[in-house]
């Protein structure tokens, strides 16, 4: 059974950063690629940021290139989202993605 369990999420001031990570389990972790995704209220649900199974390549939206990174630990079976210099329009539910699979989601809240 598969399953992604997100955690790392909360409240943080414009301009400050925050990690969140998903922890994986139920499949093998080290040969899918993994997402992000997000999804604010009142918006559709849409891609944040993807990684290999490597970790070799990845991808980004327009919207938080240089400020958001991607990252993997297959010895953990857990993908990170490094977010720098949040803005307030980066609040959002942010959920974690393997193929059609999802996690809970954590929620960011970007707001002073």
């Amino acid at each position: 059974q598969v399953q992604l369990v997100e955690s790392g999420g909360g409240l943080v001031q414009p301009g400050g950063s925050l990690r969140i990570s998903c922890a994986a389990s139920g499949f093998t972790f080290w040969t899918y690629a993994m997402r992000w995704f997000r999804q604010a209220p009142g918006k559709e649900r849409e891609f944040v940021a993807s990684i290999g199974w490597n970790g070799g390549t990845t991808d980004y939206a327009d919207s938080v290139k240089g400020r958001f990174t991607i990252s993997r630990d297959n010895a953990k079976n857990t993908v990170y989202l490094e977010m720098n210099n949040l803005k307030p329009e980066d609040t959002a539910v942010y959920y974690c993605n393997r193929a059609g699979d999802w996690g809970q989601g954590t929620q960011v809240t970007v707001s002073s």
